[in-house]
């Protein structure tokens, strides 16, 4: 069930430079709506494969409406859908810059070079 958006974000942002007269209405609806129903289809496997009736929506992504809007109607399927209140619904730019800080205060460093593992497991 693991997916990655880093993708389609980086196929928008090099469309946008390429041609930065398209309409960016219709761009960011594409976006939109191409993020719920990969978001969607992702939560179908995972109902189908274990059953569940319980998802909570968070972090930044569910600050969005129109995603907010697509989550509530799966509730017409007995699934109850969890999603906090819009003042916390915060991306974790606030924790990462949170855990730098700390290790500045540590004099953990690292060169310019340091690069992002997306795959980390927790």
């Amino acid at each position: 069930m693991d997916f990655s958006f880093s993708g389609i974000k980086t196929a928008i942002i090099n469309l946008h430079h390429k041609n930065p007269n398209i309409n960016k209405e219709d761009l960011c609806a594409s976006f939109q709506k191409n993020v719920l129903e990969t978001l969607m289809d992702n939560v179908e496997k995972a109902i189908e494969k274990t059953g569940i009736k319980t998802i909570a929506l968070a972090g930044g992504v569910s600050a969005n409406s129109y995603i907010r809007a697509g989550f509530k109607k799966i509730e017409d399927r007995n699934i109850k859908v969890y999603m906090p209140d819009l003042k916390l619904c915060t991306d974790n730019a606030a924790m990462i810059a949170s855990a730098g800080y700390y290790n500045y205060i540590l004099g953990i460093r690292n060169n310019l070079d340091i690069n992002a593992v997306p795959n980390l497991k927790l």
